[in-house]
């Protein structure tokens, strides 16, 4: 990214980090009354459920702004130390503690089993990427380290994807509620994927050309 572009990534991110906080914010009144707690009415007795959820909130928004500040490459050349501390801190709470979270959520998902399933995945691919992420940057293996990051960061902006379908579909579908909400779903997170994926294939592509051209 240019410089232009670098501001912009940082300035989407933050707001949706502070997006993110305004709608997790009123959980921590810990009333059984607020939003989407009022759909998991028949949950809330479960200890391991009421844990997952407020770990998974919380530990997951700062797993959000910390993703921000890995991509940008003049932190990571300069600021190595930051870029080192953040990243370890991003692992940490991703293997340990909002992919667990999110797991144990997945199997009292709304919405059935396909959107159990969706759930399911994302949480295991989650733990996956980062994990491989952090082994490959063991081995000094700095460009599978990132492209493993790249999908990991991809899914923790599902928590964004989700919230921006579950806002604007319903005024362009007309599905019932389990329906719309198994969609949404795996919406959320395999075009996430999908885009990762193109754009890693893109950068090495263009890279390749590049080195051919200067020969």
């Amino acid at each position: 990214m240019n410089k232009v572009g670098r501001y912009i990534f940082i300035a989407l991110g933050l707001f949706f980090c502070m997006l993110m906080l305004r709608i997790i914010y009123p959980y921590f009144s810990f009333r059984y009354d607020v939003d989407f707690l009022l759909t998991k009415q028949y949950v809330l007795h479960i200890l391991s459920w009421r844990v997952a959820f407020y770990t998974h909130i919380s530990s997951s928004l700062l797993v959000l702004f910390i993703g921000i500040f890995q991509f940008v490459k003049p932190l990571l050349i300069q600021q190595p130390k930051f870029h080192r501390l953040a990243g370890k801190l991003y692992i940490i709470l991703v293997l340990f503690i909002s992919a667990p979270s999110g797991l144990v959520m997945a199997f009292y998902a709304n919405g059935g089993i396909w959107a159990k399933t969706s759930f399911v995945i994302v949480s295991v691919l989650w733990w996956y990427f980062t994990f491989v992420a952090y082994r490959k940057i063991r081995k000094l293996d700095v460009k599978s380290h990132l492209n493993n990051m790249y999908r990991s960061y991809a899914l923790t902006l599902s928590a964004i994807t989700l919230r921006t379908y579950v806002f604007f579909l319903p005024g362009f579908l007309n599905l019932h509620g389990k329906e719309m909400y198994t969609l949404v779903s795996w919406l959320s997170w395999v075009p996430n994927l999908i885009v990762t994926e193109l754009l890693i294939r893109y950068t090495a592509s263009y890279k390749e050309l590049l080195i051919s051209r200067n020969k």
